[in-house]
């Protein structure tokens, strides 16, 4: 009997330790994405989920793979809440300068593009490394009903953009999201947006707006805002709040008062920043809203008739030296000028100085109408100061994103570096550099804050439960890499990346897992 026990016991000593987790992250720093302070210890995962945060040692021999980080962060894995992702992700389904941000999910909160339709079945086909999330676009709806006409739209046509946007939000898009300062939704009446929002609303949507001026308009825009949010009884989210042009600097304060009134009357209105002082849009923007009516063919022919011409021009400064860069031609950057290619990532300063128009403003305006004419360009407009980046990152209801492209490094489009960059270059400046945020801060403005906005509870944070979407990374190290002047630079310190409980970098090394989901609005699918 005796010698039976001390088989037993040595069988029982010898028996392996069963395996519970499939990863255990182990001695790292963790921040846990809803502003607490970082402490040390253990994550364990199983299957896309996480299953264990301890400040005790977990069980090494319970995992299948173990990976010690001491010294390193582990945090949520960031959530941009606006990039132009929309129709074209299925050609990237490792989207290589959003990955290495950190970034594993991604918000098409559209303006000016097209939109998937039906979203649901773009949706569901898609097979690709991030998570993804859809909204309605009133541009692409406008469009689809009134084409690019400047008018109030009729009753029937109304009618029309209600119904389009009642089925993005049956199909599962998260809300309405606007481009007003873009053809055709500037000619959108506010009235017109508060009827289309409504419609989001019943199905508990959010409303998303690039605001119909970011410049000389800046307050009344902010307030158009909040009257929409307040008719509509939906929360707003601002998109790339900035205080854009020369004349604007210092004028973001008190657009940060107006939205801290609103929500002390009970509206709920939130903004995201990209860390930069420089934007990224059509060169379209510099024209008045009504020589665009019909687009660029109907411009041309204004352009013909000299009292109009000269109307425009007018018009063109004014837009340039109130909202825009001013007088100096190089705040001009040319990411794409499909007139030639040669003047990508060159200024308006060195294409007039080469093709022979006057340096100053009235040059660079013809050259800017010529160009039109020829295709129009994408350019980076060096137009805001950073002290107001600064206080709008450190705002508490505001988020970070990248409102950055798809890019395939090899093309000739000269990307702004906020594509590469602006997740890491938050860390690296605004935290390690400047110390304006605390690291648990500046990462809940990157994690639970975007998820909560999009009703997704049990992703941006680390604990029991919530998604596998996780990232590591060391914080003397993380970095933005792209600048404006070489772009097209990857980030550099994520190491790892889980998304879904599966690796998407490991190493930091791609591994070309598509572990992704659609990030649907449940409620409204129902």
């Amino acid at each position: 009997m005796k010698n039976l026990l001390i088989v037993l016991l040595l069988v029982s000593a010898c028996k392996p330790t069963p395996i519970q987790y499939d990863i255990i992250f182990a001695n790292g720093t963790i921040v846990d994405g809803l502003g607490n302070d970082g402490f040390v210890g253990d994550i364990a995962i199983k299957g896309d989920k996480i299953v264990k945060v301890s400040t005790e040692k977990i069980n090494p021999d319970q995992a299948d793979t173990v990976v010690d980080i001491r010294g390193k962060i582990i945090s949520p894995g960031f959530i941009d809440s606006h990039a132009h992702i929309q129709t074209t992700i299925h050609q990237y389904p490792q989207p290589e300068n959003f990955l290495r941000q950190g970034i594993t999910t991604i918000c098409a909160s559209l303006h000016s593009g097209d939109q998937p339709y039906p979203i649901d079945k773009y949706a569901v086909s898609l097979k690709v490394a991030p998570n993804v999330a859809f909204f309605s676009g009133l541009n692409w709806t406008r469009k689809k009903v009134m084409g690019l006409e400047n008018r109030p739209a009729t009753l029937e046509e109304l009618d029309s953009m209600k119904y389009y946007i009642e089925q993005s939000m049956k199909q599962g898009a998260l809300g309405l999201s606007v481009g007003q300062i873009y053809v055709p939704g500037l000619y959108s009446s506010t009235e017109e947006i508060i009827a289309l929002a409504k419609v989001a609303a019943k199905y508990t949507g959010i409303y998303v707006t690039h605001m119909r001026n970011e410049g000389s308009g800046l307050l009344s825009s902010i307030r158009e805002t909040i009257r929409i949010a307040k008719e509509a009884k939906m929360p707003a989210q601002i998109n790339h709040f900035k205080a854009a042009g020369v004349a604007q600097f210092g004028l973001a304060s008190r657009g940060l008062e107006i939205i801290d009134s609103a929500r002390n009357a009970g509206i709920d209105i939130s903004l995201d920043v990209y860390p930069y002082t420089a934007a990224n849009t059509y060169s379209y923007i510099l024209f008045p809203t009504w020589a665009l009516d019909g687009g660029t063919a109907e411009l041309a022919k204004r352009l013909k008739d000299e009292k109009l011409r000269k109307r425009i021009e007018a018009d063109m400064k004014e837009i340039i030296m109130k909202d825009e860069t001013g007088e100096d031609l190089s705040r001009i950057q040319f990411n794409s000028i499909p007139a030639d290619t040669t003047f990508n990532g060159k200024t308006l300063q060195d294409y007039v100085k080469a093709k022979g128009y006057k340096n100053n403003l009235a040059g660079g305006i013809q050259a800017i109408i010529d160009l039109e004419l020829m295709g129009g360009f994408l350019a980076i407009y060096h137009e805001m100061d950073e002290q107001d980046v600064i206080n709008i990152l450190k705002y508490p209801y505001s988020m970070i994103e990248t409102d950055g492209d798809l890019v395939n490094p090899q093309k000739s489009i000269f990307p702004h570096p906020r594509s590469y960059g602006s997740f890491p270059r938050v860390i690296a400046r605004y935290v390690r550099e400047l110390k304006a945020l605390k690291l648990e801060e500046a990462i809940k403005k990157m994690t639970s804050m975007p998820a909560n906005q999009i009703k997704q509870y049990n992703r941006g944070r680390i604990r029991e439960g919530a998604y596998a979407d996780i990232i590591v990374f060391d914080p003397d190290k993380i970095q933005d890499k792209a600048t404006y002047t070489d772009s097209k630079k990857y980030s550099e310190g994520i190491e790892q990346m889980l998304i879904n409980g599966k690796f998407v970098l490991k190493d930091a090394k791609l591994t070309g897992n598509t572990p992704g989901v659609w990030i649907r609005n449940e409620q409204a699918a129902k």
